[in-house]
């Protein structure tokens, strides 16, 4: 069972320490689809966090798409993989689908043309070929606010998928699966369910991935020095976010947090200047070791850099693989 700490004298407030913590463990599939959550006494027990605090962490989880309440048994996490296929299956046992009715008519079109069974399907096949070859990509999306985790996903998909891969804000996602609709929406766990009601408009799939854990870096920061300062960096704000509430909940006032993108000099240079350990994602790791060396003459003692292993989840880029076929 996923352990929650909450810390009650912090300036984050109790529920968004809460949120924080159980929209990471779904992230990250410490807590699977369709896995019930703790129900809010246990929780209450586990956390002291008011039952009424819990039950309204719980409506905004649901809310967002991440969970769903099933009346008399409890608060379980969305499985969006079974949910599709369920869709699927009730579809196709009343009726074609709309595309399958669109293939039916063309198929009597071209046999209208004098054309065979045989040549027809010579020509879908040859056609369906030239579509997976031309439009085989994926689309990574995420909102505005948080393009750098967009762009985590897609240098780590790019890497191991060595496909063609694009990032494409979820604003933006709409114009632009109406200008072509080829290609495979990619997506965190978190924003699947905005992601989904866009994609289904246009017969478009959409594969939640999973986070890394982050249970390395954790285990390290467990057992810094108290009085410590821990410096964060990430392309990620909403990762940033996220990472200051989870070590806060392990250390409390035990470590001074500092954190800092890349774009922001000043402050990645005084993060530097003040932190004893630095947590790095692997896009952002060169930059800071090369400002690291760049004031090593500055320093009294050069901070120890942690680069983290990945921002998705090994299995979900194996999974991932196994979806478009390119294991």
């Amino acid at each position: 069972m996923v352990r929650f700490h909450i810390q009650p004298d912090s300036e984050i407030p109790v529920s968004t320490q809460l949120f924080n913590q159980i929209w990471f463990a779904i992230a990250s599939r410490q807590i699977p689809p369709g896995e019930r959550l703790p129900s809010t006494r246990q929780l209450a027990m586990q956390t002291g966090l008011h039952r009424n605090t819990i039950s309204k962490v719980y409506d905004r989880l649901e809310a967002v798409g991440l969970v769903e309440a099933q009346v008399g048994s409890g608060i379980y996490v969305r499985d969006f993989a079974q949910e599709n296929a369920a869709k699927t299956s009730r579809v196709n046992f009343i009726q074609p689908t709309p595309a399958e009715q669109l293939v039916q008519h063309s198929l009597d079109e071209l046999l209208n043309l004098g054309y065979s069974l045989t040549q027809a399907r010579s020509l879908f096949i040859a056609e369906v070929e030239r579509r997976l070859r031309a439009g085989t990509q994926i689309l990574v999306t995420v909102p505005k606010h948080d393009l750098g985790a967009g762009e985590l996903m897609a240098q780590e998909l790019q890497k191991s998928l060595l496909i063609p891969v694009q990032l494409v804000p979820l604003e933006e996602l709409e114009s632009r699966l109406v200008e072509n609709h080829l290609g495979t929406i990619v997506t965190s766990r978190y924003f699947t369910a905005q992601a989904e009601e866009i994609a289904s408009r246009h017969s478009v799939r959409v594969i939640p991935i999973d986070i890394y854990d982050y249970a390395r870096e954790l285990e390290v920061i467990k057992v810094l020095p108290k009085g410590g300062t821990l410096g964060l960096v990430s392309l990620s704000s909403g990762t940033l976010d996220v990472a200051k509430v989870l070590v806060h909940s392990l250390r409390g006032e035990e470590l001074l947090i500092l954190t800092a993108q890349l774009q922001d000099v000043n402050k990645l240079r005084s993060l530097i200047s003040n932190a004893q350990t630095i947590v790095s994602d692997q896009a952002s790791f060169p930059t800071v070791r090369a400002a690291v060396l760049a004031a090593r003459n500055n320093l009294i003692r050069l901070p120890q850099v942690i680069c983290c292993e990945n921002y998705i989840d090994t299995q979900s880029i194996n999974l991932l693989k196994r979806e478009l076929g390119l294991d």
